[in-house]
């Protein structure tokens, strides 16, 4: 079995790619319409992130205790550029001397988690 994708219903499309695209760095697979939705597949690697937009969906719920984690080069430049975007990283944690984290809540309130591991 292989872990393929995670899906995320999201209530701005456009805020959620630019989000996914200019600050996580994914690039957009594909794209595609069905029904009322717009689905969008985004990668960096063999995981993909899939974007679902359905303008007649008005509520969302999003669990507190899942978050999805990035590697990021550099800390500091990710957290400058999603304060930029007008987002509020965490402080960082150093769970050991090695990893370095911080968490910031995406356009829809997903928790994602920013790693360095040197």
């Amino acid at each position: 079995m292989e872990f393929r994708h995670v899906t995320i219903s999201v209530k701005d499309m456009q805020e959620s790619l630019s989000f996914y695209k200019d600050i996580v760095g994914l690039e957009v697979v594909r794209e595609f319409a069905s029904g009322p939705s717009q689905i969008v597949f985004l990668a960096s690697g063999g995981t993909q992130v899939e974007l679902i937009y359905n303008a007649q969906r008005d509520s969302f719920s999003y669990g507190s205790d899942i978050s999805l984690g990035f590697a990021s080069d550099s800390l500091d430049d990710t957290a400058e550029a999603l304060k930029k975007a007008g987002f509020e990283p965490s402080e960082v944690s150093s769970p050991q001397p090695t990893v370095k984290f911080f968490f910031v809540s995406d356009p829809n309130g997903v928790r994602i988690q920013f790693i360095s591991e040197a």
